[in-house]
């Protein structure tokens, strides 16, 4: 479905091994790189899948770029970096793509450990310019040379974000040269929202003024009739005219940013001739390409939301593998989540959703489709998402946030001043949380039980199936303990019949699901799952060990606690999230308050490292929280215990 000019002169994109190979090439064969390029993702990434449809969209820039700057010399920085798979190929990687977003692979983002290509992390939205401007004054304050240019390339609706916008405004008030391009698909990866998203959409203005404008800048520069530090006063006439004519004012101009567009992103003679003209130009400028995100191939094109991460498809037609779900399956938490809010809500007049840029991704969708006018999607802004809910409990609403573990971290200044600092009845449902698998050490949500944990007037709680899910969000809406943090994984769960009867819960109550009398095992949330089959193996050896799912982390249940100190039992706690702050360290600080003494506590859980991509099953392998793993940890500890008393 994709153009392949392969087939009528040799292939070039074997022969490309690093951006010095492309710049051989001459500007004619460029778009049949372009073409390859387009069928070596598609073929790549039908079989192991990753980030498609912005890939697709971003490959003509992604030859311009590395054609007329000096890479790695010159700096690149992406934007959330699902945009750069294209950048990998032709960065040295491309043998090694087979290996993306595999346990010992290539990461599925940029990642400066990776190739001396990838200048800076890029698994968040809007930090490019930011780090890119400290990029381009730290070259001017060390007097590189020649002189480096700095590119932050920033899409898929990151513009949005406010870390964009207070980059853009100190590079307004800096001296530098950074040039900011703008790969703008009207997309985040459901279809982009706001006020900022409908501006860009219309500041073409017109096309022939654009045009008018830009020759008429090229030609007085080659008269040298303007040069770059006599061009402000050129540029201030330029937006006047341009606001004169348009009644607009260019956001951009406005803080006296030069601005180049918007262009054809996919027009690749006109976006290198474009960036060789404003390469080497002085002070910060932006030009704005309009590109389409899944171009090239139809399918993606027609519906880039569900093409943003397709899984396996056939490339031929377009089939996903996984497109619907087999009857009688267990579905996603996220869709449990999705359908239970939709059923307290159908009673609850007072329940709101928020969600940002992340509607299909968290199954919000499922409840604007319901109720639209009670859901909000506030785009790529987080701390905002959060805020807006705390004005929104403040006036008896009863919001719930549903925002990816690692994506609310961005907002955790918000969380505490604005919604637990007054205890405003506010639920966070943290989707994603846990190992999330081959998105890596950027998005596994490793770090919400503790984080969470620390604020003061914070319910935190974790459920170990989609039972105790509904239960949880059922209590949520119906007792008042002020904010409430439910963490949940990506994926499917393990019940088929999910569509249980909803209970209260009592706030700070875990359950025994299983008695002993020589181990007590402790868990939070869906490891529940893998501790049981550990103890399960451990009972046929004659262990006796007792499980406690203690559901709520803050709370700790009291309870149970008293009654493993009372018993004597030693004790292994087992979480999917970092070892420091969360449940382990809960327990062994509780044990420090009530001065018990002689227990023997093992805690397992996320390493105080970063993790690498991989499966779920190969990271919980890696990180000794799998049932194999559990198992050994019951044996040794037994041993251990039985050693002493002897």
């Amino acid at each position: 479905m994709a153009t392949n000019s392969s087939s009528v002169s040799a292939p070039l994109l074997p022969s490309i091994n690093s951006p010095e190979d492309l710049r051989r090439l001459r500007p004619e064969q460029l778009p049949q790189v372009c073409d390859e390029l387009r069928q070596f993702l598609i073929n790549s990434l039908s079989t192991n899948p990753g980030h498609f449809a912005s890939n697709m969209g971003a490959v003509e820039l992604t030859v311009a770029l590395h054609y007329v700057f000096n890479t790695p010399y010159d700096r690149i920085v992406w934007d959330v970096g699902h945009q750069a798979y294209g950048h990998k190929i032709l960065t040295g990687r491309r043998d090694a793509f087979s290996g993306n977003r595999k346990l010992g692979g290539l990461s599925g983002f940029p990642n400066p450990d990776e190739s001396p290509y990838d200048t800076f992390a890029a698994g968040h939205a809007s930090n490019s310019i930011s780090a890119a401007l400290g990029m381009a004054i730290a070259s001017k304050l060390n007097n590189d040379s020649p002189a480096r240019n700095v590119v932050a390339v920033i899409g898929d609706a990151s513009i949005s974000g406010g870390l964009a916008f207070e980059g853009i405004n100190n590079a307004a008030n800096t001296p530098n040269n950074l040039l900011i391009v703008l790969n703008d698909n009207d997309m985040s990866i459901d279809r982009n929202v706001g006020s900022l998203n409908s501006y860009l959409a219309h500041i073409t203005t017109s096309k022939t003024y654009n045009d008018l404008r830009y020759k008429a800048f090229r030609l007085l520069r080659k008269l040298r009739l303007i040069s770059d530090n006599g061009r402000g006063s050129i540029l201030r006439f330029n937006n006047s005219l341009k606001s004169l004519i348009s009644h607009q004012q260019n956001i951009f101009e406005g803080l006296n940013i030069r601005y180049f567009g918007p262009f054809d992103g996919h027009d690749l003679p006109t976006i290198i001739r474009v960036l060789n003209d404003i390469r080497d130009m002085e002070g910060p400028r932006i030009l704005h390409l309009r590109t389409v995100k899944g171009k090239g191939y139809a399918p993606a094109e027609k519906d880039p939301s569900t093409w943003h991460a397709p899984g396996r498809f056939d490339p031929a037609t377009g089939k996903r593998a996984e497109s619907s779900p087999t009857p009688g399956s267990p579905i996603k938490y996220q869709d449990v989540f999705g359908n239970t809010l939709v059923e307290l809500a159908a009673n609850n007049d007072n329940i709101v959703a928020i969600t940002a840029a992340m509607l299909s991704g968290t199954s919000t969708a499922t409840m604007q489709e319901a109720f639209p006018d009670r859901v909000f999607d506030v785009g790529i802004s987080e701390g905002h998402a959060v805020t807006f809910a705390g004005g929104l409990a403040k006036e008896g609403k009863q919001p719930f946030v549903a925002i990816y573990s690692s994506f609310l971290q961005r907002a955790y200044d918000h969380i505490i001043h604005d919604v637990a600092l007054h205890r405003r009845r506010v639920t966070f449902c943290i989707d994603r949380a846990g190992l999330v698998g081959e998105d890596g050490p950027t998005h596994h949500g490793a770090f919400d039980l503790a984080y969470m944990r620390t604020i003061p007037n914070m319910t935190v709680a974790a459920p170990r199936d989609e039972h105790m899910l509904r239960h949880l969000l059922y209590t949520a809406q119906a007792v008042d303990c002020g904010p409430l943090a439910i963490r949940y994984p990506r994926g499917k769960g393990k019940i088929a019949d999910w569509k249980c009867d909803m209970r209260q819960l009592e706030i700070g109550r875990g359950e025994k699901l299983s008695d002993g009398n020589d181990i007590a095992v402790l868990t939070i949330g869906t490891v529940a799952f893998s501790a049981a089959a550990a103890a399960e193996k451990a009972r046929a050896d004659g262990l006796s060990v007792a499980h406690y799912d203690m559901v709520f982390l803050k709370p700790l249940d009291q309870t149970i606690m008293r009654e493993i100190a009372d018993r004597r039992l030693d004790i292994i706690t087992v979480e999917d999230g970092t070892v420091n702050g969360g449940l382990g360290s809960a327990v062994a600080e509780w044990l420090e308050d009530n001065n018990i003494s002689g227990l023997r506590l093992i805690r397992l859980g996320l390493p105080d490292k970063f993790i690498s991509q991989g499966t779920p099953a190969q990271l919980a392998a890696l990180c000794g929280i799998d049932s194999e793993s559990i198992y050994n940890k019951i044996k040794s500890l037994a041993a251990e215990k039985s050693a002493c008393q002897k």
